[in-house]
Parts: C-alpha cells; structure tokens; sequence
C-alpha cells in the first residue's frame, strides 16, 4: 500500500527535474537518474546511463535547448511493490509563455534505491500528433481511450 508520502517523494523527484532544467543545470538534473538509467528522446535518440544524460543535456542547455523552459503535468502516478512507480505525464519545451497545450506524452519509471532515494530508472518521450489522432479516432471510434469518452 503506497501512502501520500511516497507519492508526495516521487512527486517531488519530477519537480526537482522540472527545477533543474530551469537552471540548465546539467548535473543536477542527470542527478535525479539512477546510474544505470535508459532515456528515449522525443526523436527516438536512446541514451544509457547517467553521465550520457549528463552530457547531452550540458551540449542540449548550450546549443538546441538553450534558453528553454521546462513545462510539465503529471497524470498518474502508481506504484508496482514498494520500490517501483510509474509515472504519466505530458510536457514541452518553450521560451516565453508557458505553452496552453503540451505537446509531449512521457513515461517515468523510478524506484527507490537502497539509499532510500527515488531516481528515474527509465524516461521515454513521445511527441503527440493531435491531428493524427483526431483523424484515427474519427474513422475508428474504438481507438478513442476510455478516460477521453
């Protein structure tokens, strides 16, 4: 049985990711990442480990990503045993304005290592296309998920 304290925590390992991201701290937020980790880009680029989230994200917070802020909404959170969560959320990038809708779909999977701590183990990344998904769900209704009925 999960409690409002380990949601609260895994909760809590997103937003200093988000907070991270705002500082273009690189190794702060690689830090929210067990060592072994896996992150899939929106683009399908596959990094293994911490040090090459590290590092990609330093060249991305200097080059492409430069300037960006990090909008995020989680919508689900739940747990598989003790030690495992999975977390559902949306996000973008942006500069300016906080973006209405957020173009992005992501996955997290943390789990509490033994030093008592969540870290992400796995973070996939998918953009949405809205107008694929309107016309799929039009020509086939049994594609609309049950949460958008």
């Amino acid at each position: 049985m999960t409690t409002t304290e380990e949601t609260a925590a895994v909760r809590a390992v997103i937003a200093s990711l988000i907070d991270a991201w705002q500082r273009h701290d690189a190794q702060a937020y690689g830090a929210r990442f067990t060592a072994d980790a896996t992150y899939i880009t929106f683009v399908g680029t596959y990094y293994q480990g911490r040090a090459d989230i590290v590092e990609s994200h330093r060249t991305l917070f200097e080059k492409h990503l430069k300037g960006t802020r990090l909008a995020d909404e989680v919508l689900d959170v739940r747990f598989h045993g003790p030690d495992t969560a999975v977390v559902t959320g949306r996000g973008d990038t942006y500069r300016g304005s906080r973006p209405q809708r957020l173009t992005k779909i992501q996955t997290y999977t943390l789990v509490r290592e033994a030093d008592g701590e969540w870290r992400i183990a796995a973070f996939h990344n998918t953009r949405r296309k809205p107008l694929l998904e309107a016309i799929s769900f039009r020509t086939a209704p049994g594609l609309v998920p049950a949460a958008q009925k």
